[in-house]
């Protein structure tokens, strides 16, 4: 796929998503809003700067991989496909309904292209990106493995198993996304179990830590770049973003994790996200 540098584009690409997030949750009538709004800039990214990948070509073996650990954000996953083409846009209005390629949480049996990984228990994506980092190291092959994780997600004991094993083995083609919001579905990360110092953390387990703003397309750009050249070690960004991003109303607002907006209150969201 053509890369998009514009940072003007870039940013009409994340409202595209997450216009179509809306819609999407909207018409299904339940799903998780929040987070998959305040991660559309980092798709916008992904999809249309960062990742080798071919929409008419799916399985192409040399490929960027991209696995979303926390499968409960698969709207912007879904979103982000559709405006990369990966298949209409109509579809997308299928979310969660009987017989849909496009269910609450990714699978790769539904049948829908452009999905790396069936997604639903928390804590599995690290170890999975871990596999397939070292098959690209023993084929010789130079494709990048990016992961996508929630902050509460780190509270996943599997996560840091993954980490150490990933740092041992000098995988410095995996990079991974923490989307620290400070959101989860209880309540704030600071009191449903601490997670600070994060970036000590990944340190200490032996990563390059990143930090940037979650929501800037500049910055995470630039993380991105950044990553690629480190060697002989993982990456990992920890991007700041607002969970609800673009809604003045529902932004860093928990309770909006797993809501749907009803169908006036998509009408008004988008008119906020169209000024």
């Amino acid at each position: 796929m053509n890369k998009i540098s514009s940072i003007k584009d870039l940013q009409q690409i994340s409202k595209n998503i997450r216009v179509n997030i809306i819609k999407m949750l909207a018409e299904a009538g339940s799903g998780h809003l929040g987070g998959s709004l305040g991660l559309a800039d980092v798709f916008a990214c992904l999809y249309f700067n960062i990742l080798n990948h071919n929409s008419e070509n799916p399985e192409w073996a040399d490929r960027d991989r991209l696995i979303l650990s926390i499968g409960h954000v698969a709207p912007v996953l879904y979103a982000s496909l559709a405006e990369a083409g990966y298949f209409p846009k109509e579809e997308l209005l299928t979310l969660r309904k009987l017989n849909s390629r496009l269910q609450g949480h990714p699978g790769r049996d539904h049948g829908l292209p452009g999905l790396e990984l069936s997604a639903g228990s928390l804590g599995q994506g690290l170890s999975v990106a871990v596999g397939i980092a070292l098959a690209a190291k023993s084929d010789k092959k130079d494709w990048r493995i990016y992961t996508i994780h929630g902050d509460g997600e780190l509270q996943e004991g599997s996560i840091w198993e993954a980490a150490m094993s990933a740092a041992h083995y000098h995988l410095d083609n995996i990079t991974a996304l923490i989307d620290r919001n400070f959101c989860q579905i209880d309540g704030r990360t600071s009191d449903v179990m601490e997670l600070e110092p994060l970036a000590d953390k990944w340190k200490s387990f032996g990563w390059e830590v990143i930090n940037c703003n979650g929501n800037n397309i500049q910055e995470i750009l630039d993380a991105y770049s950044k990553a690629k050249t480190i060697k002989e070690k993982p990456s990992v960004i920890i991007a700041q973003t607002l969970m609800g991003k673009g809604i003045s109303s529902i932004e860093n607002d928990y309770h909006w994790h797993g809501k749907a907006p009803s169908k006036e209150e998509a009408e008004n969201f988008i008119k906020q996200l169209m000024k």
